[in-house]
């Protein structure tokens, strides 16, 4: 398994999953790494949470889930789990899918489960929930 380090220009938010720079051509095992610094840039440039262009799951027990998640994240659907209800997600293989966990671990082991199932458009994002909250984005509390 290897990741793919994927830079996004901030020219609108379809075109930020497409471009992977310096990095060979993604084979269905792989994911993509993203930061939570591109991961907001993503979601800022959406014209609304839902028109986003791609799926944000949330990777955690749903008890960490509880306490606080990234805005405008989808689904939680704890890692050991996704494979068995990755169809939950409603995502064609070729749709972009971005997970995130408390550190990136579990996502990282979530992002390569959906690789390994023929999604084509799978990032991590580095760091995760630690790294979001870092860096002092918004953590939406309230149920949705």
């Amino acid at each position: 398994m290897r990741n793919l380090k994927v830079y996004f220009p901030l020219l609108g938010f379809c075109s930020l999953f497409m471009i992977a720079i310096g990095s060979p051509a993604v084979a269905a095992e792989d994911f993509y790494v993203l930061s939570v610094h591109e991961l907001n840039g993503g979601l800022n440039k959406a014209p609304s949470l839902a028109q986003k262009g791609f799926t944000l799951i949330d990777v955690r027990a749903p008890e960490e889930h509880s306490t606080g998640f990234i805005p405008g994240t989808d689904l939680n659907i704890d890692f050991r789990e996704i494979g068995a209800r990755h169809r939950e997600i409603g995502a064609r293989l070729d749709d972009h899918i971005v997970v995130y966990c408390q550190s990136g671990h579990r996502s990282n082991i979530a992002a390569e489960t959906l690789a390994s199932l023929g999604y084509t458009h799978v990032y991590n994002v580095a760091g995760s929930m630690n790294a979001w909250a870092e860096a002092g984005y918004p953590i939406q509390t309230v149920n949705r």
